[in-house]
């Protein structure tokens, strides 16, 4: 008969903290064509073409408006991104992130 230790082996599991989440946010400004913001929150955030329209609204009304909430790495990646196209058409378009509360 073959040495086989049939105890189960148990490792303790570490507390893994949720990584903190991101709020991506659009800042408005007077000079990005609303369809253009509108074109790059369907893009960047695979919004619908109603949700992208009322996020645009929201922050052209408001100032600011939450788009989504990511971990930081994929909110900064998508906020740069999205700033960046933007900048590519002479845009002042510009995304930020700050953490959740």
């Amino acid at each position: 008969m073959s040495n086989v230790d049939l105890k189960p082996k148990t490792k303790a599991k570490p507390k893994v903290e949720r990584p903190k989440l991101h709020k991506v946010i659009l800042v408005n400004d007077d000079f990005t064509p609303r369809e253009f913001v509108v074109m790059i929150l369907k893009a960047e955030f695979r919004m619908t073409e109603d949700q992208a329209y009322k996020v645009m609204l929201t922050a052209h009304q408001r100032g600011v408006c939450v788009v989504a909430v990511f971990t930081k790495d994929v909110a900064e990646t998508k906020a740069t991104r999205a700033t960046d196209a933007g900048r590519a058409k002479g845009y002042p378009l510009l995304f930020t992130t700050e953490p959740e509360e």
